[in-house]
């Protein structure tokens, strides 16, 4: 059952996506070869509750960290470890944040020092089909809509769509109704209604679709080794339009990136 947020509590889920955003652009620089994925987790973890709320993926299912810290070949859900990061990687950062009752929940994959054009191109593309998918979350439409969006642009440019994991409505819990596929056909799924929130996380390999589970119970990896990229946004469906509760803008001004790719979905 989907589950609509007032004005109120959408303000309120913003400041938990928020809170994310600033891990998250707290985080960008640090990210830099050597660096070790526990270290970020910890500073992370600081972070988090300095802002006055608490780490969301701490212990939730029995996730045993803050973040979610896949590197090159891994999808998603990936333990943060004491291996250091190396020029060249690329590092998938999950990171959800509890504040005022509610989660926010929000993932960057960034490039560790300078990348291969071919791996940098996936990022492009993945962060391009998340925000086709968010233009899809309006009035009128439905999940199927904002999955297609995400699907053609990725395999219009040879990528692999993950099937397994996907989106997913977000607000007291961490995973709400309905689920957010990253694939899809237009005008098919639940139907989308003025004041629900969702998480858009597009999950996008390089190769194969195929995935596949280390025994740690947690790590998504791509069947065939390649890369893949993930990026998240938390959307709330305002006066029938879709409206940005999170923010990369914290990572782009670490980094000292200008970009405006948001500027269509802001409040």
């Amino acid at each position: 059952m989907i589950i609509p947020k007032n004005s109120e509590e959408i303000e309120l889920m913003r400041e938990s996506a928020l809170v994310v955003s600033k891990t998250l652009g707290m985080i960008a620089k640090e990210v830099k070869p050597g660096v070790t994925t526990l270290q970020l987790d910890k500073l992370a973890e600081d972070f988090i509750r300095s802002e006055g709320a608490i780490p969301g993926f701490l212990g939730l299912y029995d996730f045993p960290n803050s973040l979610c810290m896949s590197p090159n070949a891994q999808v998603v859900h990936g333990i943060p470890n004491d291996q250091p990061l190396q020029e060249g990687d690329i590092i998938s950062i999950d990171c959800g944040a509890i504040k005022n009752g509610f989660y926010g929940d929000h993932a960057y994959t960034f490039p560790v020092g300078e990348v291969d054009k071919e791996t940098s191109e996936l990022l492009r593309v993945t962060k391009e089909s998340l925000y086709k998918g968010i233009k899809e979350f309006k009035i009128g439409n439905r999940v199927g809509d904002v999955g297609y969006a995400i699907q053609k642009h990725a395999e219009d440019h040879g990528y692999g769509v993950v099937r397994e994991l996907v989106g997913h409505g977000l607000g007291r819990t961490m995973h709400e109704d309905p689920e957010m596929p990253n694939y899809g056909k237009r005008g098919r799924g639940k139907k989308f209604v003025e004041g629900m929130v969702v998480a858009i996380e597009p999950m996008i390999n390089m190769g194969t679709k195929s995935i596949k589970q280390l025994k740690d119970g947690w790590t998504i990896l791509t069947r065939d080794g390649k890369p893949s990229a993930h990026f998240e946004h938390d959307v709330a469906l305002i006066d029938g339009k879709p409206q940005l509760l999170s923010t990369f803008e914290y990572i782009y001004e670490s980094l000292g990136i200008e970009n405006d790719e948001e500027r269509e979905f802001k409040k």
